[in-house]
């Protein structure tokens, strides 16, 4: 089993022990080769591979450059949204970490099942609604006595907001998201069971000088029917795509209109420089190719048939009497 990670400062902390003679080394190693046991604990279902995590965290990254354009057009104001974290919680870990009072949408992702969270931490909201509203986007917390013009704003431009979603998610399923909720306290929301596996995605957003976080969480119902398309084999297959008839059939036509260069060789021969050289008008050079052989006809540069030469109507011409062997004979002649 592979150790922990260590960070850069328990890096510098440990050379520093071991300098001073706080720590021993050969302690150290006798600690390494003595058996290890890493509690688990079930409760922290890990259901998702560090691969697939990548994945959805590739994903988020292309919603989170398109809500920035969407957010910067729709408040007039500097927005930054980017992917700050990707992990995988118990759903009732998720609820802890979050304000007791915030702005929460839940959507529906039809055909999947299942419905996605999307958190805002209040001070993005409220600047967000302060710059709608005529403001300088002052972040101003009162989540607890919204109005009904208020909370309509807000569910609104968060519900045109998360339509961006299905664009991101494009090549993993066609989803048409839909809001259904908007509640500000998290203890009234029960989307899943507390135990439930869900994938909680951070946005790090910065609206003007307000900055906060944005929170996706996905639950382990939702993205289960499309895990395969999350794995790096997923994404370097090809997939063949059949034809229309009507496609084959035009593709067809346009290769038979299509002008290709043919060509007869007649022989050749190899010469030394020296007699190169010495060329003079008049002079013969004798071919490899007899009179009475067939000659070699070639398609742009590619060897296709034999023929022989003759004239038609005062006309120098070949005629094909064979196609190579080894040559892609199924071309009409």
């Amino acid at each position: 089993m592979a150790g922990e990670v260590l960070s850069q400062s328990e890096i510098d902390a440990l050379l520093s022990a071991l300098s001073t003679g706080e720590m021993d080394a050969d302690e150290l190693k006798k600690e390494q080769t003595e058996k290890k046991i890493r509690v688990y604990d079930f409760k922290r279902a890990l259901r998702f591979s560090k691969d697939q995590i990548r994945s959805l965290t590739r994903i988020h990254e292309n919603f989170a450059r398109l809500l920035t354009t969407y957010f910067s057009a729709q408040l007039r104001n500097y927005v930054q949204i980017s992917v700050a974290s990707a992990d995988q919680i118990p759903y009732e870990e998720f609820i802890r970490s979050i304000p007791k009072m915030t702005i929460l949408n839940v959507f529906e992702v039809m055909p999947l099942d299942g419905r996605i969270l999307m958190e805002v931490n209040p001070n993005v909201a409220y600047a967000m609604l302060d710059r709608l509203l005529g403001g300088r986007g002052t972040s101003v917390n009162k989540v607890d006595n919204l109005t009904e013009i208020e909370t309509k704003i807000m569910s609104n431009m968060f519900e045109r907001a998360f339509d961006n979603l299905k664009e991101a998610w494009s090549t993993l399923a066609d989803i048409d998201p839909m809001m259904t909720e908007f509640e500000v306290n998290p203890q009234f929301l029960q989307m899943v069971s507390p135990n439930e596996t869900v994938v909680v995605i951070s946005l790090n957003t910065i609206i003007g000088e307000t900055s906060g976080m944005i929170n996706i969480c996905i639950p382990h119902v939702v993205l289960e029917p499309i895990i395969p398309k999350l794995s790096v084999h997923y994404w370097m297959q090809s997939e063949k795509k059949d034809r229309e008839p009507q496609e084959v059939a035009l593709l067809e036509k346009r290769i038979q209109n299509a002008d290709v260069s043919v060509s007869v060789e007649l022989g050749n021969a190899d010469i030394t420089i020296q007699d190169f050289l010495m060329l003079d008008i008049g002079d013969v050079i004798e071919l490899n190719q007899g009179i009475s052989k067939p000659l070699q006809i070639k398609i742009g540069d590619i060897p296709k048939f034999i023929g022989q030469p003759g004239k038609v109507n005062k006309k120098l011409a070949i005629q094909v009497l064979d196609t190579l062997k080894g040559g892609d004979d199924n071309g009409e002649r």
